[in-house]
């Protein structure tokens, strides 16, 4: 039977006894008769600590010359040590070097962008970029945990689809057998027909968009969990979003505050998001970005400058509500009191993280839908079966989508969307 290991998260629970830790050497000193040896194995990072007597001499001249990187795995007491890492170190009794490294590319001194993006597979490795994999991984826990304990189904959406669901100029063309067919921008439109079956559903998954954008928000791929509910109005959608953030932020403090630690995050904007979030028409935040002497015409989409101006004017993230239809996409529902208006909403983050957040109550009309494919041009063979939605059955329902990248980089304090996923992939970057 193979001998249980432990990882360097729980040494805490076995103080003053003996462990096995597997892993890598983050990095190594020696004092002649002492080596200390850091461990990581990909839960933390431990001090291990071996005297010239605690191990055959042959183990003890090759771990000197261990390069950063090599594999081990290191057997001994665990002693509480508040100077140490985490607060625990071990006295090593016995090493096993499994594999002994080349040369590392990553050095301590400081590296550009590109050789860091082009070295992505190996960069992950370090302490902030560990830190934020962890904290991305604690965000997807939160939102599942949130929605499924609020009623909500997974629905997986398709990835291949026939039709574009926010335009056709930002899609993936790609050959389907003998057709063709795109990548997903949004799993929307299904998780409509999902919720037509189940009441409240949410998809999580990966969406593409073929933007030619070079800024730190935006990325080709990236991921989306958009809830979808039945029978809900704008009103609804905005209530679970609130909670869904708030659900993210409590957990990332309870669970991942060291990681925020390594990220010198400063924790305490994540503690103020604490619902109510402030609510404001677009037309009220056109108003503002005018009387701020920043001038925007009313009628026209957000870019990231008024964003941030919008959002800087609040600690916490603010819903923007009710933007003119002709930005937002065929698929919203009017306003009765304004037709020029759509009942959709943003969510913009403190700190010029922008938009994390749209959603909003979709048309449940037939005809307006027919009107609106016809109006812009989009081919009506691909959408019947959403049509369908409207003729068996149709019901008010809403619904949001939150980018999963833009959380991450919020959450964590990261200035580009491209550490906020493990392998990003942006305009002329998709390696590795």
């Amino acid at each position: 039977m193979r001998e249980t290991q432990t990882i360097v998260e729980d040494l805490k629970h076995h103080a003053g006894g003996e462990v096995l830790v597997r892993g890598w050497l983050y990095g190594r000193r020696s004092s002649g008769k002492v080596q200390f040896l850091q461990v990581r194995d990909g839960s933390g990072i431990v001090q291990c600590v071996m005297g010239k007597g605690d191990v055959p001499d042959d183990v003890y001249r090759a771990c000197d010359l261990l390069p950063q990187e090599s594999s081990l795995a290191v057997r001994g007491t665990v002693r509480e040590d508040k100077r140490a890492p985490g607060g625990y170190e071990i006295q090593a009794k016995a090493v096993e070097i499994v594999n002994v490294a080349e040369p590392y590319p990553i050095a301590p001194q400081e590296h550009g962008t590109g050789f860091l993006m082009a070295h992505r597979h190996l960069w992950l490795r370090s302490r902030k970029q560990h830190a934020v994999l962890r904290i991305r991984a604690e965000i997807v826990r939160a939102i599942r945990d949130t929605l499924d304990g609020d009623g909500f189904t997974l629905v997986d959406a398709p990835v291949f689809t026939p039709s574009a669901c926010e335009g056709t100029t930002t899609l993936f063309e790609v050959a389907y057998f003998d057709d063709k067919a795109f990548l997903t921008q949004s799993g929307q439109l299904y998780m409509e027909a999902a919720a037509m079956a189940l009441g409240k559903v949410y998809c999580f998954g990966p969406a593409f968009r073929a933007e030619k954008s070079k800024t730190r928000r935006h990325l080709t791929e990236f991921w989306m969990v958009e809830p979808e509910i039945a029978y809900g109005d704008m009103g609804d959608s905005m209530a679970v979003a609130e909670r869904l953030i708030a659900a993210i932020a409590a957990r990332v403090l309870d669970r991942r505050r060291e990681d925020l630690k390594v990220l010198e995050r400063d924790v305490s904007k994540l503690e103020a998001l604490v619902p109510p979030f402030p609510r404001i028409s677009y037309t009220d935040a056109v108003k503002g970005l005018n009387e701020s002497g920043q001038p925007f015409e009313w009628g026209g989409d957000f870019g990231a400058p008024d964003e941030t101006a919008i959002s800087s004017r609040h600690e916490k993230p603010v819903f923007v509500h009710r933007f003119p239809a002709q930005v937002k996409a065929f698929y919203m529902k009017p306003d009765p009191e304004d037709a020029r208006l759509a009942l959709g909403f943003d969510i913009l983050a403190p700190e010029g993280y922008g938009e994390i957040v749209g959603g909003g109550e979709r048309a449940d009309g037939l005809a307006f839908l027919e009107a609106k494919i016809a109006e812009h041009k989009l081919p009506r063979d691909a959408f019947e079966w959403y049509l369908d939605l409207r003729r068996f059955g149709s019901v008010p329902h809403s619904g949001f989508g939150l980018g999963l990248e833009r959380t991450v980089a919020w959450m964590c304090g990261l200035e580009h969307l491209r550490e906020a996923i493990p392998f990003p992939r942006m305009l002329y970057k998709i390696y590795p």
